[in-house]
């Protein structure tokens, strides 16, 4: 009976289908099928879901009808401009800001102005018409933008330059279209200009000011809620498109400057940016591919003469207008042409605000059916050219990159991680993973340590369960984890044993003054247990005591004492602090002495990297509490310490971390300790503190801080 129900409920099914699962069920084959069968014949995916989408939609074997994915079609639009907003290195942003301007003023001009002669003088449009129909020229749709960052070019300064340029001439467009509009209903008064001024200007400081305060607030004070995260991050993306609505411009405006007042809030490498990649990639973004396919008809070819003339002519003077907008650009940055492929390839598909457009134009009865149907045409072929062009470009401009990187060291970074709570593992792993080069394949290393005693049978199964928490969360940042667990004497001996037996340059210790279960189990690292592990583990280590995440950071103050410079591990905790900058968005705040800064600058400048970086001059490591001016609660104070009887160790390092738990104890903290050379003690029982002169060196300090005050007291009297 069931079987003669199933198929009478399949006759009973009439085309276009109307039931949401079935269409659902459907499009989600298609996202799975279509870039597989494709892939086979080297067609990028993006071009197998729009074939597909003509293949359903309304003008193809009316499977579906456009409406029926709207909704998902129109949050894969905004998600598109989001993620350009979000994956965008704003160092690198600021640092181009002018060359995308530029950009933008070419691919915005251009387009304008050969769209005008031609619409004049070989269509013949109408004055509003050619206005109309020349601005859609001067829009375009990041839709291989996906392309480009599966390959991993979207730090380069090409795709820099084009997701910048974007938003600029689509702004014009779409600001160009509300006055078109105003105009063919008769409002275009001092009024309509008084009201879009302020609207604007409203907007962009809800956006650009408020939602940072908002999201670094709610980031505090919810820390371990991922779905809370994820929802509150959508939420932001869709009030913003339509906050950008009621401004009088189209809602991907608003998206894109969504995801640039979220860039310094979600780190690149986090769990959080897993998700809302995943869901995209896997989801909105397919929807709205899917939906910009559903739009193309090519039976419009097939209407007579008129209807090939204006399509050809649309589409080759978009694709003509923009591939000459990359080559004035890359004549005047001096790219390669490999570099004006990729802005040329980028910035040639029009989907979204040509849609938006067109249709709004179409609407109003200011262009013909003709003219819908050619820009429709010149969508589908536009989409094409983009994505064969991006994607053929995008792998030459990485084969490139991959060649001009300099060769690796040889030894590769192993990042251990002792654990010493159940409650610190999430915060220990995601430092770890901002910490991580992205380019090293060796995975991070948890490390339990048990010690060697009667308890020590019931406190492995413990260990297990709790180490488990880690493997879980590595999992949502796709990240490799690979734990360990030792029984040893004590913990100390433990962790200094597993650095040597897994090659470690890099230890992440989480700091406790409290203790816990977890703290039985593994021992206090804090203390004693400090001490003893920088007597015996050489490289660099990180103390760390975080109590709010990482990501809500909004300054990351590097405080160094003077010879710094000197030390081995120099470079190396340099590069990791400016890579950590990155990776939570952070302006670097750098006090140190002026001969350090000029080797900083010099290394800079030497690796060509862009690092948002400000120095503050900073003599001696006793006037770091007068720091506490430049410091606020969302600032992440990090303070390079020293072993005893190293080239830039002062007594006052004696103490540090109380101090800084007294006077910083709302914010985050790292105390590093940079690798030093291993020494090899002759005698049994001896020490680092046995081989300085540090008692003496106290006294000097005393006296030199006597003398200073003297200096002062006489030049106040004098």
């Amino acid at each position: 009976m069931s079987v003669l129900n199933g198929i009478k409920l399949l006759i009973d099914i009439s085309l276009p289908l109307k039931d949401p699962v079935p269409i659902f069920s459907l499009v989600l084959f298609i996202i799975l099928l279509a870039p597989i069968i494709l892939r086979k014949f080297r067609i990028p995916s993006i071009i197998g879901l729009i074939l597909a989408g003509m293949f359903i939609g309304d003008h193809g074997i009316k499977i579906i009808e456009k409406g029926s994915i709207d909704l998902f079609g129109k949050a894969g639009l905004l998600y598109i401009m989001f993620l350009a907003g979000l994956e965008l290195d704003m160092t690198e942003f600021r640092k181009n800001r002018n060359r995308s301007m530029v950009f933008g003023a070419f691919t915005f001009f251009i387009p304008l102005i050969l769209g005008y002669f031609v619409c004049t003088y070989l269509l013949h449009f109408n004055f509003m018409a050619t206005l109309l129909v020349s601005s859609m020229f001067a829009t375009h749709t990041l839709v291989a933008y996906p392309l480009a960052s599966r390959l991993g070019i979207t730090k380069n300064e090409a795709v820099t330059v084009a997701v910048g340029g974007t938003i600029i001439t689509d702004t014009a467009v779409l600001v160009i279209l509300a006055i078109i509009t105003g105009a063919a209903a008769g409002n275009l008064n001092r009024d309509f200009w008084i009201r879009l001024s302020v609207s604007l200007v409203v907007f962009a400081a809800i956006i650009l000011w408020i939602f940072p305060m908002i999201g670094r607030c709610f980031f505090k004070k919810i820390k371990d809620d991922k779905t809370s995260h994820f929802i509150f991050v959508l939420a932001l993306v869709f009030l913003a498109a339509f906050l950008a609505e009621l401004a009088g411009v189209e809602g991907i405006i608003g998206a894109f400057l969504a995801g640039l007042a979220l860039n310094q809030l979600i780190p690149h490498t986090s769990p959080l940016m897993n998700r809302i990649q995943f869901t995209g990639n896997a989801l909105f973004i397919p929807f709205f591919l899917i939906s910009v396919g559903m739009l193309v008809d090519l039976r419009v070819l097939l209407k007579g003469p008129e209807a090939l003339l204006v399509a050809g002519s649309l589409t080759i003077m978009a694709i003509a207008s923009k591939w000459l907008a990359a080559y004035f650009t890359q004549i005047s940055f001096k790219y390669t042409p490999v570099q004006r492929n990729v802005i040329f390839g980028l910035s040639s598909a029009h989907a979204a605000a040509t849609i938006a457009v067109i249709l709004i134009g179409f609407n109003m009865g200011i262009i013909d059916e003709a003219v819908l149907n050619g820009t429709v045409v010149l969508i589908l072929i536009t989409c094409l050219v983009s994505s064969f062009v991006t994607e053929s470009a995008g792998r030459k401009l990485a084969i490139v990159e991959a060649e001009r990187k300099p060769a690796a060291e040889d030894t590769q970074e192993r990042i251990l991680i002792p654990i010493s709570g159940a409650d610190r593992i999430e915060a220990m792993l995601d430092f770890a993973v901002m910490l991580k080069d992205p380019k090293s394949a060796t995975p991070i290393y948890p490390l339990a340590v048990v010690q060697d005693d009667e308890e020590a049978k019931e406190k492995i199964p413990l260990t297990n369960r709790i180490m488990e928490k880690a493997v879980v969360h590595a999992a949502a940042t796709e990240s490799n984890v690979q734990v360990v667990t030792r029984i040893d004497l004590n913990v100390s001996d433990g962790i200094a044993r597993a650095a040597k037996e897994l090659m470690i340059t890099d230890v992440i210790l989480g700091r406790t003054d409290k203790t816990s279960t977890t703290d039985r189990l593994f021992g206090s690292i804090f203390g004693t247990t400090l001490d003893n592990v920088l007597h015996s583990v050489w490289e660099t280590v990180y103390v760390c005591d975080f109590n709010y995440p990482l990501n809500a950071t909004r300054k990351l103050v590097l405080v160094m004492p003077k010879n710094a410079e000197y030390e081995i591990g120099f470079s190396h905790y340099l590069q990791k602090i400016i890579l950590l900058s990155k990776q939570v968005g952070a302006r670097l705040l750098v006090c140190c002495h002026h001969k350090t800064q000029a080797v900083i600058e010099a290394k800079l400048l030497q690796s060509k990297q862009s690092v948002d970086i400000v120095f503050k001059q900073f003599d001696e490591i006793e006037e770091l509490l007068l720091l506490s001016r430049e410091i606020t609660g969302n600032d992440l104070i990090v303070v390079i310490s020293a072993r005893k009887g190293t080239i830039s160790y002062r007594p006052y390092f004696e103490g540090m971390s109380a101090r800084l738990n007294r006077h910083f104890s709302d914010n985050n903290v790292i105390l590093l300790f940079p690798e030093q050379t291993e020494i090899d003690y002759v005698e049994a029982g001896l020490q680092p503190e046995d081989l300085t002169l540090a008692p003496i060196q106290e006294q000097l300090a005393n006296l030199n801080k006597l003398s200073k005050a003297v200096r002062r007291i006489f030049k106040g009297n004098k």
